[in-house]
């Protein structure tokens, strides 16, 4: 037995030593690249210049010839540079660490050994053919993160190739050196996910390539002519897998997808919070938003209840608000909705004739056969404005045909007249023809003067008198959107081919309708967890039940029951609040949850300064005291400020950023620190098991809950 470890141990030896051998040679063969690259830009560079004085010495007089050159220099520029600085970020992070993973593995009918590296991004050289690295979204790399060793498969651009893994190796590799080396299936218990799931948090989402398990691979390679739904617990990677997911897609499909990518989150401190996770995968440009910003943006509206205001509403228990909010998301109200756009439909335009003095021009049963008949299909607004461009081409008509008939009978009246009579009366022909022609313009001017009965009005002041004048909040958004498409046809300005959803739990079936008839996109990601829904909702939740009401080509509904992010004794406490046994924690144990009784607020502030200072002492990068509402956050705020520097953020316009801070309940979702101090006053019935559930699984490694009364 002795022998037998002795050789095992010889044999990992001398793999190590091999290995370092191959990260040595790769990481010299990326600084030679990145070198070449320097060159390759430094002679573009000297082109430019170069060709820019000839350019502007031979044709200095030449203005046209000059501004032809600067349209074609500024090609060549965003082409050629973009290309090698995107090419020149790659290796500079992969001059430190190349790659994180390793298979070996043969293809079937094959007796040849394949064994490639897996990075951040790929690297193949000029002059050959194998890559030197592979890129972790190429098809063939699906075989580092399946689950399993032996028979297997990968979607190759030629079709389904199978595979036989031989073995998967994993590597930490920091600052261009081996620091670790596993050889393992990858699975939950694997030792590197431990290690990155045991470190500080960083104030940005991590992306998680080296990480990814089996089933977020799964999700992150779906087709990209399939809407994904994923009902995912507190920590499970749902934020990440749809972030690697347009990554993903971005990089196998760039021609189709480019620009046209579309992520809304749900509030502005979360965007920033995810917005390096794609620039950090290579992916730049893509489009992140909030609902609110994209209703906005199509509205033109500017009374309207900010975010804070509307959650404090809900989080306070405001039982006519949120009975107002029960309302305006249930699929009850979309059905009020249609009955108000088919009352306009039928009596909103009092057809009448269109009148030329005593003689109609248009009957009033030949415009409401182009309302009910030619132009149904239209919005019936769009329809109106359509019909009064028809309606004004046949006044225009019918006034061109008399002022013909008064020239032909001035004409014919002159023809008449001797050349004496010619120079007694001609003048007054004259006067006279003007003066009828200028009698009917200003005829016709009345007639089109009294066509207001085909004006549109405002979808806005339709909405406020619907909405009975009532202030205007966010769940106001969708249903003037919804008018808007019904009634004006409008869509987005932006062509969209992807839009991934995050936090979707929070939306309503309404807003989910509008975003796909606006953007007319196919293809969705949607992430959520319905255990987190703390805005109320009297129906399940909308994301749960998507093809129920909306049409989609291809849709498919995911659980993820395995939670990340937190110890096993935090979820084991966050789970007592949604009384659920479904959830399966990370075997990655840490200390118990402390919960405290607080009696006074001078014990309150003393608790909360002691566990801070504790917490600061053991070097967490973010710890976050998580407060009710923005009230309570202002509160502890300010007092703890007498005893250290802290943070309060209070609106979504605050910037998140790594330290100790004080945050409400509702900004804090989707975030996640090392540390957590939650504040539990017993908040109303309404919410407060889910609101606990969403505080608690904010936490990483400690969690501490302060009982107040």
């Amino acid at each position: 037995m002795y022998n037998s470890e002795l050789e095992k141990d010889i044999q990992r030896e001398i793999q190590v030593n091999l290995e370092k051998e191959k990260l040595d040679s790769t990481i010299s063969i990326i600084n030679k690249e990145i070198t070449s690259y320097l060159e390759k830009r430094r002679q573009i560079s000297d082109y430019i210049m170069d060709y820019r004085k000839k350019v502007l010495d031979e044709y200095e007089d030449d203005e046209d010839k000059v501004t032809e050159y600067f349209d074609h220099e500024r090609f060549v520029i965003e082409e050629q540079f973009r290309h090698i600085d995107k090419k020149l970020k790659e290796l500079t992070i992969l001059s430190t660490s190349p790659y994180f993973g390793k298979v070996d593995f043969t293809e079937e009918d094959m007796n040849e050994l394949y064994s490639i590296y897996i990075g951040r991004f790929g690297i193949t050289l000029d002059d050959t053919y194998e890559p030197l690295v592979i890129d972790w979204r190429a098809p063939v790399a699906s075989l580092f993160y399946t689950g399993k060793l032996g028979d297997n498969s990968y979607k190759s651009p030629v079709g389904e190739i199978k595979t036989d893994i031989l073995n998967k190796r994993q590597f930490i590799i920091k600052k261009s050196k081996l620091l670790g080396m596993f050889d393992s299936a990858i699975d939950v218990k694997d030792e590197i996910l431990q290690m990155v799931l045991s470190s500080n948090s960083s104030d940005k989402l991590k992306d998680i390539v080296m990480t990814i398990q089996s089933e977020q691979d799964n999700l992150i390679r779906q087709s990209r002519n399939k809407t994904i739904v994923v009902d995912g617990v507190a920590g499970s990677g749902k934020t990440t897998i749809a972030l690697h997911r347009i990554a993903y897609l971005l990089y196998n499909y760039r021609k189709v997808l480019g620009d046209k990518v579309l992520i809304l989150g749900p509030n502005n401190i979360f965007i920033e919070y995810i917005s390096s996770v794609l620039p950090s995968l290579g992916e730049v440009g893509v489009k992140q938003s909030t609902f609110r910003e994209f209703a906005l943006d199509l509205i033109d509206l500017d009374c309207i209840m900010n975010f804070k205001e509307y959650m404090e509403s809900i989080i306070n228990g405001e039982e006519d608000f949120i009975e107002n909010v029960l309302k305006k998301t249930s699929i009850e109200f979309i059905g009020e909705l249609d009955n108000l756009i088919r009352n306009l439909e039928y009596s909103y335009f009092n057809i009448r004739d269109v009148k030329f003095l005593d003689e109609t021009i248009v009957e009033s049963k030949e415009i409401d056969k182009m309302f009910g008949e030619y132009f149904k299909q239209m919005p019936l607004f769009r329809r109106s404005k359509k019909i009064k461009r028809i309606l004004y081409s046949k006044i225009k008509d019918y006034r061109d045909k008399i002022v013909r008939r008064i020239q032909k009978e001035y004409r014919d009246k002159l023809d008449r007249l001797s050349k004496e009579e010619v120079n007694l009366y001609g003048n007054d022909l004259e006067f006279k023809r003007k003066l009828e022609i200028r009698s009917v313009i200003k005829e016709i001017m009345k007639t089109k003067q009294k066509l207001t009965w085909i004006d549109n009005p405002d979808i806005l002041e339709i909405y406020n008198k619907f909405n009975n004048n009532n202030t205007l909040i966010y769940d106001d958004l969708a249903p003037i959107l919804y008018l808007k498409i019904k009634l004006e046809g409008i869509t987005s300005k932006d062509e969209i081919k992807h839009i991934v959803i995050d936090e979707a739990q929070d939306y309503s079936m309404l807003q989910f309708m509008v975003i796909k008839e606006i953007t007319k996109c196919q293809h969705y990601t949607i992430v959520g967890d319905s255990n987190q829904r703390i805005i109320p909702t009297k129906e399940n939740i909308s994301m749960e039940e998507l093809n129920t009401y909306i049409e989609f080509k291809d849709i498919e509904y995911f659980k993820l029951l395995k939670s990340y992010r937190s110890t096993q004794e935090i979820m084991n406490y966050a789970n007592r609040y949604i009384n659920s046994n479904d959830i399966v924690p990370l075997v990655r144990s840490g200390k118990e949850v402390v919960q405290e009784n607080i009696s006074s607020k001078k014990e309150l502030e003393d608790r909360l300064v002691c566990i801070l200072k504790d917490l600061k002492n053991k070097e967490y990068e973010n710890i976050a005291v998580i407060c009710k509402d923005a009230k309570q956050t202002n509160y502890i705020g300010k007092i703890l400020k007498k005893s250290m520097y802290i943070k309060i953020i209070d609106k979504e316009e605050n910037l998140y950023t790594s330290g100790e801070l004080v945050i409400p309940s509702y900004l804090a979702k989707g975030l996640e620190f090392d540390a957590v101090i939650v504040l539990d006053e017993g908040y109303n019935r309404v919410n407060y098991e889910k609101m606990m559930y969403v505080m608690s699984t904010r936490a990483l490694h400690e969690l501490y809950v302060l009982k107040t009364k």
